[in-house]
């Protein structure tokens, strides 16, 4: 009877024993299988902050599906943002939510500027954009422009708007002047988490940029010497694409995990210098390109007139500006700015800084009251 009780013990012992060994061993599988998955998540949630601060205007003045649209807000750049925002909701009656992505010390600013004025009947909600995710992203070369933390927000568009299924995302120095819920609707193709408007398009390829040498092909934006590149089979003389303005399917963009495809190229970038020497657009497009090779679809080019900031010519004439669904000031030359092309559109949408900080600057006798 001893020895079978020792037996019993035996037994016991050594089924706690492999009970112990098989919990710690589903620790440590649950522990690499949440590793794992925030490896591939796009981003985590806690590396940005999300304040949502919201102001909704009345239930009956909105119509239809919510239309996301989203804009950085830089405080040196404010005027421009306003101007947007007023174009847009004055040209459509559809249920627009405006999402400014900023930082905490602009919150206030902004709030100030569109609830203290006329442009207190839109609805918009304020998104903090935490800029320690480009930490190790970005590569800064000596002598050239500081980076622009508040460029790269558009690649987290998923993490910022994380409800959201659609949205567009527009610069700040775009004037639109038809209705938005048609480049809302932009058809994408299956499998496409965006549309982009091509550089090879009909309006805009006519138009020399002035500095920007192969500024319609990727090869002006990615270093073809690099084997990293050639090995992508990207052809170098492809169209490329000005990421200032696009609509994005962001239901497929979390499910090609888009945000974290980005970031792999940007942190080769820092590693290995991949792209062009001579890029001359926003260091924004190569990696981009990389990702949305032939996989976007394409922007109707009157919803995309770009390249007003390449100089403060005029390069297009009176009545295809007048014709054109959405003005884009990409380049040097702002129309808030002292010198620009057609600032006198821009002009017609701005609204003036009820706290006196944002003036557009002119040049002495085309000022008229402001700055």
């Amino acid at each position: 009877m001893s020895f079978r009780k020792v037996h019993i013990a035996i037994i016991l012992l050594a089924a706690v024993v492999f009970l112990l060994i098989l919990h710690h061993n589903i620790l440590g599988l649950t522990d690499i299988l949440t590793r794992q998955s925030s490896d591939s998540a796009p981003l985590v949630f806690q590396r940005l902050e999300a304040l949502r601060d919201a102001h909704e205007s009345p239930p009956e003045e909105r119509q239809g599906e919510e239309i996301a649209v989203v804009i950085p807000g830089v405080e040196e750049r404010l005027g421009g943002l306003v101007a947007a925002i007023n174009s847009i909701s004055s040209n459509t009656k559809s249920n627009v939510v405006f999402y400014i992505i900023t930082t905490n010390d602009t919150k206030g600013h902004i709030r100030s500027w569109l609830d203290g004025t006329g442009l207190k009947r839109v609805t918009y909600k304020l998104l903090a954009f935490d800029t320690r995710v480009l930490d190790g992203k970005v590569r800064v070369d000596a002598g050239a422009e500081p980076v622009k933390p508040m460029t790269f927000a558009r690649f987290y568009l998923p993490s910022l708007l994380p409800e959201t299924k659609k949205a567009i995302y527009l610069d700040d120095d775009v004037i639109v002047q038809d209705d938005i819920r048609d480049l809302y609707n932009t058809p994408l193709r299956p499998g496409h988490a965006a549309a982009f408007s091509d550089d090879c398009d009909s309006v805009t390829s006519k138009f020399p940029v002035r500095g920007a040498a192969n500024q319609y092909n990727y090869i002006g934006f990615l270093d073809y010497k690099k084997e990293r590149i050639r090995s992508l089979g990207m052809r170098a003389n492809t169209c490329s694409f000005n990421p200032g303005v696009f609509v994005a399917n962001l239901t497929e963009w979390r499910r090609q995990n888009v945000t974290r495809q980005l970031e792999k190229w940007m942190e080769l970038d820092v590693a290995e210098e991949l792209y062009s020497k001579t890029l001359s657009a926003s260091i924004t497009a190569p990696p981009l390109l990389i990702v949305f090779y032939q996989r976007h679809s394409n922007l109707d080019p009157l919803w995309h007139v770009r390249h007003l900031g390449s100089s403060s010519g005029k390069r297009y004439s009176p009545q295809f500006v007048k014709a054109a669904k959405l003005l884009h000031w990409n380049g040097h030359f702002k129309p808030w700015g002292r010198t620009s092309s057609y600032p006198e559109v821009w002009e017609k949408w701005f609204i003036p800084d009820p706290m006196g900080q944002f003036a557009p600057i002119r040049r002495h006798g085309e000022a008229d009251g402001t700055k």
